[in-house]
Parts: C-alpha cells; sequence; structure tokens
C-alpha cells in the first residue's frame, strides 16, 4: 500500500511541476495573441509550435522521459523506502539511485534547461510568447505521454522499459 502511495506522490508530483510550467507559460503565450503580430511572428509561431511538438513532446518526453519516469514509477511502487517515498518526485525524474551516467545526463540537462528559460526571460514580446507557446505544446505532450505510460507500467502487459536502476 505504502508502495502506490510513493508512486502517486511520484506521478502527481512531476504533473504538479510540469502543470505549473504550463499555466505560466500558457498565459505569457496567450498574452501574445493580443499583440498586433505580423506575418512572420505567425510563421514564428507555427515554426515553434511545430518544433517544440517533435523536439520536446515527441523526442524528448514520449521517446525517452515519460517511459523511463514510468518505469522508475513502477519500481518506487515496489522497492519503496522512506527517503524515495519522501522525495518520489525527484527519484522518479532520476535524481537519484540510477545510473551514473543517466543522473550525469539528468543534473546537466536540468541546468541547461534552467539557463534557457532565463534566456527566454530576457526576450520581449511577441517572442517570448512565441517560444513559450512551443513549449507549453512540448510539456503538455509530456505530461500527456507520462500519464499514458504510467499507466502501461502497472496494467499493461509488455511494458519493458528500464528504471535504470543501478
Amino acid at each position: 500500500m505504502i508502495g502506490y502511495l510513493a508512486a502517486l506522490w511520484g506521478l502527481a508530483g512531476i504533473c504538479l511541476l510540469l502543470g505549473g510550467a504550463i499555466y505560466r507559460l500558457g498565459g505569457i503565450a496567450l498574452q501574445t495573441l493580443d499583440l498586433s503580430l505580423s506575418w512572420y511572428h505567425w510563421l514564428a509561431l507555427a515554426f515553434s509550435i511545430v518544433f517544440m511538438g517533435f523536439a520536446e513532446g515527441y523526442r524528448g518526453f514520449q521517446k525517452a522521459f515519460s517511459p523511463r519516469v514510468a518505469a522508475r514509477i513502477h519500481y518506487l511502487s515496489r522497492n519503496v523506502t522512506p527517503v524515495r517515498l519522501l522525495l518520489a518526485p525527484a527519484f522518479c525524474m532520476g535524481y537519484f539511485h540510477i545510473q551514473r551516467r543517466r543522473q550525469i545526463v539528468t543534473v546537466c540537462l536540468t541546468l541547461g534547461i534552467i539557463a534557457l528559460v532565463q534566456l527566454v526571460h530576457l526576450l520581449a514580446q511577441p517572442w517570448r510568447g512565441i517560444v513559450d507557446a512551443g513549449v507549453v505544446v512540448g510539456l503538455a505532450w509530456g505530461m500527456v505521454s507520462l500519464v499514458i505510460f504510467t499507466l502501461q507500467a502497472f496494467f499493461g502487459a509488455d511494458f519493458n522499459h528500464s528504471p535504470e536502476t543501478p
């Protein structure tokens, strides 16, 4: 029972993190639509949405992050410890008790994302909203794929993704 509680906390924590970002960035992206946009702004907006949907949503989340995290959520449900329970979202995202190489990649990717967020904050509207619209699409795709993969991990017969534990 405690394992399923840890798994639920892991999934919910990650969804809260992604959902919070979607909410904040979605508001900025919607403000962009109130502006008078030129044809090249609309072209950039379409490119941002398609590119980030593919690169972040499909390649980043659906093909890599979501299956691994779902496998770790499932692993956590059967291998819970007090620390893993308390830090379930961080465990599921791969910040600890994961293969060393993956942990390094996770930390570097996180630092890179933080740097990119800081750079995007420097952009003026409508460019910031254009970039944020694409990010919102990618994050939403990621959250949906994470929930689907997690359901497959718990209820599917042929879920064979590795939690990459040491």
